[in-house]
């Protein structure tokens, strides 16, 4: 059933899926759904049909029971990473680095993703929603995510971090604020590799965001494409997101390597579109995000550390972001 539901739009009707993302600059090819976990290849699927979401009639699925999921890290395992990224920021080897944890359960009979897609869309709406099933290349996500990674209008390219997280009706703390900054000089940073130069701007700075359950600080920062820049380019300047990494990005990627026991697989990747044609495409941050992998489901949580951290704060903050999703799953 090799069906993606992204932008707002149904696609059918499958033709070509490949690793290579320079077809998505490639005029005259049409319009692709695209997956860039965060650390396998790259996936583009091209369909023949677009149709609006609303026309869809979604699969049904099974629930997943909430006492199936286990964690890739424990409190105790967890709460150690917070304190060696800590001890990390003391020594000046970085800012701050995104900690996450994978949840996973057994797939249960009668589960399709689509369905739990659909479910998500019900009970928790996000602006940057997608679903993907491509079953040739090994592809099933329902992501609900509040973040936008990458939009392209043509030369404008425009990314949203988010960081600093609340309940809603909470408090953000000075720490938030702060984590969300360090992010926006991050991406400022990437952007301006592939920008023409004074055009990079951050229109926007650390407004509150809404969204089911949760509250958020979101940044943007905008900019005008070089000549010649594709999205091959601007992924290779820009992925993984800087808002689910840390900063300096590459310490940061260091550190999740040795302190994350399994990889993030499509967890803060990139979910989204391209229109080859009009030049235009939104990706999304792949958080907020299930995928199955290996015959299991899984779904991501994390937070950034920085020196203002603790870690039973944090861990709350994984508790938060997860609580929701893993209850739409286990009504689905």
């Amino acid at each position: 059933m090799e069906t993606a539901v992204v932008g707002g739009c149904l696609l059918t009707g499958l033709r070509d899926v490949t690793n290579d993302l320079t077809v998505l600059d490639t005029r005259g090819h049409g319009r692709w759904a695209v997956v860039v976990p965060f650390d396998a290849a790259p996936v583009c699927a091209r369909f023949e049909r677009w149709a609006p979401a609303a026309s869809w009639a979604p699969p049904a699925t099974a629930a997943v029971p909430l006492d199936s999921w286990t964690s890739s890290l424990d409190e105790d395992g967890f709460s150690k990473g917070v304190e060696a990224i800590r001890e990390a920021i003391a020594n000046g080897d970085v800012y701050q680095v995104n900690l996450c944890r994978r949840l996973s359960a057994p797939v249960p009979p009668g589960f399709n993703v689509l369905g739990l897609a659909a479910a998500l869309a019900e009970a928790n709406p996000a602006p940057h929603a997608a679903a993907v099933r491509i079953d040739a290349a090994g592809l099933a996500v329902a992501s609900a995510s509040p973040e936008l990674f990458l939009r392209r209008r043509g030369d404008v390219v425009e990314t949203r971090p988010i960081k600093g997280t609340t309940s809603p009706g909470g408090h953000f703390l000075a720490k938030d604020r702060a984590e969300n900054v360090m992010i926006v000089d991050l991406m400022r940073n990437d952007l301006g590799r592939v920008c023409r130069y004074g055009t990079v701007e951050v229109p926007d700075l650390c407004r509150q965001e809404h969204h089911p359950g949760l509250s958020h600080l979101v940044s943007t920062v905008r900019g005008r494409l070089r000549a010649g820049v594709g999205w091959a380019e601007l992924l290779a300047a820009t992925f993984p997101p800087g808002s689910v990494t840390g900063a300096p990005k590459l310490a940061a990627l260091e550190v999740i390597r040795r302190l994350e026991p399994v990889p993030r697989g499509v967890y803060c990747g990139a979910v989204g579109w391209v229109d080859t044609d009009a030049v235009a495409g939104d990706l999304n941050v792949a958080i907020r995000t299930f995928w199955v992998e290996d015959g299991r489901l899984h779904l991501g949580t994390g937070g950034g550390i920085t020196w203002d951290s603790t870690p039973a704060g944090e861990w709350e903050e994984t508790q938060l972001k997860a609580r929701r999703l893993l209850a739409v799953a286990a009504r689905s």
